[in-house]
This record gives C-alpha cells, sequence and structure tokens, in this order.
C-alpha cells in the first residue's frame, strides 16, 4: 500500500530513506490524479523492500508543496540521497514511472 506522506513525516520517510523514493503530489478535486493514484498503489506493492513510493495531499500539507514549488498537479518527483534526481508532471502511463524509477535502482 502507498505510504500517505505529510509534512511532519516527509523528511523521516523520504529525505532520509536509503532507498529511492516516488512521491506522489495530488488532490482529491484533482481529475488527472485519481488516473495515476492507482498506478502508485500498484507501483508500491511491486517496488515494496525496492523503493518508498506514496502520496502527499497537497492541500493539507503545504509545507513539503511549497518546498518543492509543486503549481501542478499531479507532480510525481523521483527522490534519491535526499534529492530530487527526476520529476513527472502531469497524468502518463505507468510504463513511464516504472522506466524512471527503474534507471534508479
Amino acid at each position: 500500500m502507498a505510504i500517505h506522506f505529510t509534512d511532519a513525516t516527509f523528511e523521516e520517510q523520504v529525505l532520509k530513506s536509503d532507498k529511492p523514493a516516488i512521491i506522489d503530489f495530488w488532490a482529491e478535486w484533482c481529475g488527472p490524479c485519481r488516473m495515476v493514484g492507482p498506478i502508485i498503489e500498484e507501483m508500491s506493492k511491486e517496488y515494496e523492500g525496492k523503493a518508498v513510493i506514496g502520496k502527499i495531499d497537497v492541500d493539507s500539507n503545504p509545507g513539503v508543496t511549497s518546498r518543492y514549488s509543486i503549481r501542478n498537479i499531479p507532480t510525481i518527483l523521483f527522490i534519491k540521497g535526499g534529492e530530487v534526481v527526476d520529476k513527472q508532471v502531469g497524468a502518463v502511463p505507468k510504463s513511464v514511472l516504472v522506466g524512471k524509477l527503474e534507471k534508479l535502482l
């Protein structure tokens, strides 16, 4: 199951992780976010133990959202070693996200 990150847990769960992380910035009212959501869930199961995969609600977590200058959603950040190494804005097929993650493993 995808992790639900918050402003309070983000640093510990993502930035300090020894695994690459995928973070889906989303909101309940966002149509394209609902298309990406199930892909993030699938990937969290498929890559369990290999990567940290989850979501962060932009409306409830303005700190992390502004820290990474998220202006459009869905935005998916790929973080490794505490740094953003790749980014995807907008809904894309699962194969695109898997390809980006595989490069980080």
